[in-house]
């Protein structure tokens, strides 16, 4: 799909970034904690791809539990941030529904789709709180 804002997600409206523990959580040596990746934050690597979201207000609107939803074995746990937090950062919001999920949206980089810079990845990660928690793992 080509990148683009859809208005009908509005600047409170949440974002939903699901977390693989197996793909998305490291240790921090510095730290001396487990923490969720930068990899979180990035988009895919395909020339219109984004990071693929959830767009919480979807699920609401068909009665649809959301935190039930976006949390599968595969997917433990997720993090939720405003869409105006990304898009105050120059990233794109929107729907792109697949066929297992009508749900999905993507967040995409402004210039680029599939490339956020580091300002963008840390204030995506600084605008994030946990939506289902990953027991002894920091956002941050």
């Amino acid at each position: 799909m080509a990148p683009y804002d859809e208005n009908q997600i509005d600047a409170d409206d949440l974002v939903i970034r699901r977390i693989n523990p197996q793909q998305h959580v490291v240790w921090d040596e510095n730290r001396g904690c487990r923490r969720i990746s930068s990899k979180v934050f990035s988009p895919s690597s395909g020339r219109n791809d984004g990071m693929s979201v959830d767009i919480e207000q979807l699920m609401l609107s068909d009665g649809v539990d959301p935190r039930h939803y976006v949390t599968t074995p595969v997917f433990m746990g997720s993090v939720a941030f405003s869409a105006g937090a990304a898009r105050a950062l120059g990233l794109l919001v929107g729907y792109d529904p697949i066929p297992k999920n009508p749900y999905h949206g993507e967040v995409w980089g402004g210039c680029r789709p599939n490339r956020f810079s580091r300002r963008q990845k840390k204030g995506l990660t600084e605008a994030s709180r946990w939506y289902v928690e990953l027991d002894g793992v920091d956002i941050v």
